[in-house]
């Protein structure tokens, strides 16, 4: 529930078109496609780097899809969902 506060106080003072946490989600799929690349390419694994591919890209959506929230509770209901992709990528 903190998470959520922090989160929602963070991006709904933030312009539409700038925001910290969005930014810092995006970077991070970055990083996880450039590890599943390597996983995929050189370590010849494919199952468990889809995984994390498909976790930890959805971050970042569901960020930005609670930006665009139709209410305060989707907003905290998007958020949370982001909440658990990152807690499987970490997994």
């Amino acid at each position: 529930m903190v998470f959520n506060k922090i989160c929602m106080n963070n991006l709904q003072k933030m312009p539409p078109d700038k925001s910290i946490l969005a930014d810092r989600t995006f970077e991070f799929a970055i990083n996880i496609i450039k590890i599943y690349k390597h996983l995929a390419r050189i370590e010849k694994e494919y199952v468990m780097s889809n995984q994390l591919l498909r976790s930890g890209t959805a971050i970042g959506a569901m960020v930005r899809e609670a930006r665009n929230g139709e209410s305060k509770l989707d907003f905290i209901h998007k958020l949370s969902i982001a909440f658990k992709e990152c807690n499987e990528s970490i997994y």
